[in-house]
Protein backbone atom coordinates (compact mmCIF):
# COMPACT_ATOMS: atom_id res chain seq x y z
CA UNK A 1 0.00 0.00 0.00
CA UNK A 2 1.22 3.34 -0.78
CA UNK A 3 2.12 5.72 1.89
CA UNK A 4 0.23 8.44 1.76
CA UNK A 5 1.74 12.35 1.85
CA UNK A 6 0.76 14.71 4.88
CA UNK A 7 -0.85 17.42 4.40
CA UNK A 8 2.04 19.74 5.22
CA UNK A 9 4.33 17.91 2.59
CA UNK A 10 5.14 20.89 0.19
CA UNK A 11 5.16 23.15 3.68
CA UNK A 12 7.59 21.31 5.07
CA UNK A 13 9.73 21.24 1.70
CA UNK A 14 9.30 25.03 1.62
CA UNK A 15 10.51 25.48 5.15
CA UNK A 16 13.86 23.21 4.39
CA UNK A 17 14.76 24.92 1.53
CA UNK A 18 13.69 28.45 3.01
CA UNK A 19 16.19 27.46 6.24
CA UNK A 20 19.11 25.58 4.10
CA UNK A 21 19.44 28.60 1.80
CA UNK A 22 19.74 31.15 5.08
CA UNK A 23 22.81 28.79 6.24
CA UNK A 24 24.25 28.03 2.79
CA UNK A 25 24.53 31.85 2.50
CA UNK A 26 26.14 32.05 5.51
CA UNK A 27 28.55 29.29 5.99
CA UNK A 28 28.81 28.17 2.28
CA UNK A 29 27.60 24.79 1.20
CA UNK A 30 30.68 22.99 2.11
CA UNK A 31 31.25 24.28 5.75
CA UNK A 32 26.84 23.41 6.46
CA UNK A 33 25.67 19.69 7.51
CA UNK A 34 22.80 18.08 6.89
CA UNK A 35 23.03 17.91 10.98
CA UNK A 36 23.32 21.30 11.00
CA UNK A 37 19.76 22.03 8.86
CA UNK A 38 18.39 19.42 11.00
CA UNK A 39 19.16 21.48 14.32
CA UNK A 40 18.18 24.65 12.87
CA UNK A 41 14.84 22.93 12.00
CA UNK A 42 14.68 20.89 15.15
CA UNK A 43 13.85 18.14 13.17
CA UNK A 44 16.03 14.85 12.70
CA UNK A 45 18.39 14.01 9.97
CA UNK A 46 15.87 11.14 8.99
CA UNK A 47 12.93 13.65 8.35
CA UNK A 48 15.17 15.98 6.03
CA UNK A 49 15.64 12.95 4.38
CA UNK A 50 12.28 12.29 4.32
CA UNK A 51 11.91 15.23 2.09
CA UNK A 52 15.10 15.32 -0.16
CA UNK A 53 17.08 12.36 -0.95
CA UNK A 54 20.88 14.28 -0.39
CA UNK A 55 22.02 17.60 0.56
CA UNK A 56 22.79 18.21 -3.00
CA UNK A 57 19.04 17.94 -3.87
CA UNK A 58 18.08 20.63 -0.94
CA UNK A 59 20.84 22.88 -3.11
CA UNK A 60 19.37 22.43 -6.11
CA UNK A 61 15.87 23.11 -4.93
CA UNK A 62 17.33 26.45 -3.07
CA UNK A 63 18.46 27.35 -6.80
CA UNK A 64 15.84 26.04 -8.88
CA UNK A 65 12.77 27.90 -6.56
CA UNK A 66 14.82 31.02 -6.77
CA UNK A 67 14.89 30.75 -10.87
CA UNK A 68 11.66 29.84 -10.82
CA UNK A 69 10.57 32.83 -9.48
CA UNK A 70 12.57 34.58 -12.05
CA UNK A 71 11.38 33.01 -14.38
CA UNK A 72 8.02 33.77 -13.89
CA UNK A 73 8.34 37.32 -13.07
CA UNK A 74 10.47 37.94 -16.61
CA UNK A 75 7.51 35.76 -18.61
CA UNK A 76 4.73 37.86 -16.87
CA UNK A 77 6.38 41.42 -17.61
CA UNK A 78 7.28 40.10 -21.64
CA UNK A 79 3.58 39.36 -21.52
CA UNK A 80 2.53 42.84 -20.94
CA UNK A 81 1.36 45.72 -23.88
CA UNK A 82 4.89 47.47 -23.30
CA UNK A 83 7.40 49.01 -25.36
CA UNK A 84 10.82 47.14 -24.90
CA UNK A 85 12.64 49.94 -22.83
CA UNK A 86 9.47 49.83 -19.82
CA UNK A 87 9.79 45.88 -20.73
CA UNK A 88 13.62 46.36 -19.33
CA UNK A 89 12.71 48.52 -16.51
CA UNK A 90 9.65 46.51 -15.60
CA UNK A 91 12.25 43.41 -15.89
CA UNK A 92 14.30 45.53 -13.24
CA UNK A 93 11.79 45.97 -10.93
CA UNK A 94 10.80 42.63 -10.68
CA UNK A 95 14.14 41.17 -10.01
CA UNK A 96 15.07 43.41 -8.02
CA UNK A 97 11.89 42.80 -5.42
CA UNK A 98 12.72 38.98 -5.66
CA UNK A 99 16.57 39.99 -4.86
CA UNK A 100 15.36 41.61 -1.82
CA UNK A 101 12.58 38.89 -0.64
CA UNK A 102 15.85 35.76 -1.54
CA UNK A 103 18.99 37.58 -0.84
CA UNK A 104 19.87 34.26 0.69
CA UNK A 105 18.80 32.11 -2.13
CA UNK A 106 20.39 34.85 -4.62
CA UNK A 107 23.39 34.77 -2.79
CA UNK A 108 23.41 31.11 -2.95
CA UNK A 109 23.11 30.98 -6.99
CA UNK A 110 25.80 33.26 -7.40
CA UNK A 111 27.93 31.57 -5.09
CA UNK A 112 27.52 27.62 -5.04
CA UNK A 113 26.60 26.48 -8.87
CA UNK A 114 29.85 24.55 -8.76
CA UNK A 115 28.27 22.37 -6.02
CA UNK A 116 25.84 21.12 -7.32
CA UNK A 117 26.38 17.47 -9.34
CA UNK A 118 26.81 18.09 -13.46
CA UNK A 119 23.75 17.43 -14.28
CA UNK A 120 21.62 19.55 -12.26
CA UNK A 121 24.34 22.22 -12.62
CA UNK A 122 23.40 22.24 -16.26
CA UNK A 123 19.64 22.54 -15.54
CA UNK A 124 20.24 25.52 -13.61
CA UNK A 125 22.84 27.06 -16.59
CA UNK A 126 19.75 26.33 -18.83
CA UNK A 127 17.32 28.15 -16.66
CA UNK A 128 19.96 31.17 -16.38
CA UNK A 129 21.04 30.84 -19.93
CA UNK A 130 17.09 31.85 -20.56
CA UNK A 131 16.58 34.39 -18.69
CA UNK A 132 20.14 36.08 -20.02
CA UNK A 133 18.82 35.17 -23.70
CA UNK A 134 15.35 37.26 -22.98
CA UNK A 135 16.85 40.27 -21.96
CA UNK A 136 19.59 39.89 -24.71
CA UNK A 137 16.70 39.99 -27.14
CA UNK A 138 14.95 42.85 -25.54
CA UNK A 139 18.19 44.96 -25.75
CA UNK A 140 18.45 44.26 -29.39
CA UNK A 141 14.99 45.64 -29.73
CA UNK A 142 15.63 48.14 -28.04
CA UNK A 143 18.89 49.44 -30.02
CA UNK A 144 19.11 47.68 -33.23
CA UNK A 145 22.58 48.91 -34.04
CA UNK A 146 23.36 45.48 -31.45
CA UNK A 147 21.83 43.49 -34.54
CA UNK A 148 25.27 44.46 -36.36
CA UNK A 149 27.57 43.85 -33.20
CA UNK A 150 26.18 40.35 -32.10
CA UNK A 151 29.75 40.41 -30.27
CA UNK A 152 28.07 43.04 -28.01
CA UNK A 153 24.67 41.06 -27.53
CA UNK A 154 25.73 38.84 -24.60
CA UNK A 155 28.14 40.99 -23.07
CA UNK A 156 25.52 43.86 -22.70
CA UNK A 157 22.93 41.57 -21.18
CA UNK A 158 25.74 40.46 -18.88
CA UNK A 159 26.38 43.96 -17.72
CA UNK A 160 22.75 44.66 -17.54
CA UNK A 161 22.79 41.82 -14.88
CA UNK A 162 25.95 42.79 -13.08
CA UNK A 163 24.33 45.77 -12.13
CA UNK A 164 21.94 44.33 -10.31
CA UNK A 165 22.74 41.04 -9.39
CA UNK A 166 25.40 41.95 -6.68
CA UNK A 167 23.07 44.18 -4.88
CA UNK A 168 22.23 41.31 -2.30
CA UNK A 169 25.62 42.43 -1.29
CA UNK A 170 25.10 45.90 -0.44
CA UNK A 171 21.43 46.85 -0.57
CA UNK A 172 20.15 47.48 2.53
CA UNK A 173 15.55 47.24 2.72
CA UNK A 174 14.94 50.77 4.88
CA UNK A 175 18.10 52.39 3.39
CA UNK A 176 18.39 55.61 1.77
CA UNK A 177 17.06 54.28 -1.59
CA UNK A 178 14.11 51.35 -2.17
CA UNK A 179 14.77 48.41 -3.87
CA UNK A 180 12.26 50.13 -7.17
CA UNK A 181 15.03 53.10 -7.15
CA UNK A 182 17.89 51.09 -7.83
CA UNK A 183 16.25 49.22 -10.41
CA UNK A 184 15.35 52.22 -12.15
CA UNK A 185 19.06 53.52 -11.85
CA UNK A 186 19.78 50.20 -13.44
CA UNK A 187 17.27 50.45 -16.10
CA UNK A 188 18.40 54.51 -17.04
CA UNK A 189 22.17 53.43 -17.03
CA UNK A 190 21.65 50.96 -19.48
CA UNK A 191 18.92 52.70 -21.50
CA UNK A 192 20.66 55.60 -21.50
CA UNK A 193 24.05 54.17 -22.40
CA UNK A 194 22.46 52.17 -25.17
CA UNK A 195 21.24 55.40 -26.68
CA UNK A 196 24.93 56.12 -27.05
CA UNK A 197 26.32 52.47 -29.13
Amino acid sequence: MARTQAPDYEQRRAAIVETAAGIYAGRGFAAASVADLAAALGASKSLIYHYYPSKEEILFEVMDSHLRSLTEALDTVMALDLEPAEKLREIARAFMRLYVGAAARHKVLLNELGSLPAARRAEIVRRQRRLIAAVQDLLVEIQPKLRTRPQLQRPAAMLFFGMINWTHTWFREGGPASAGEVADLAADLALKGLEGL
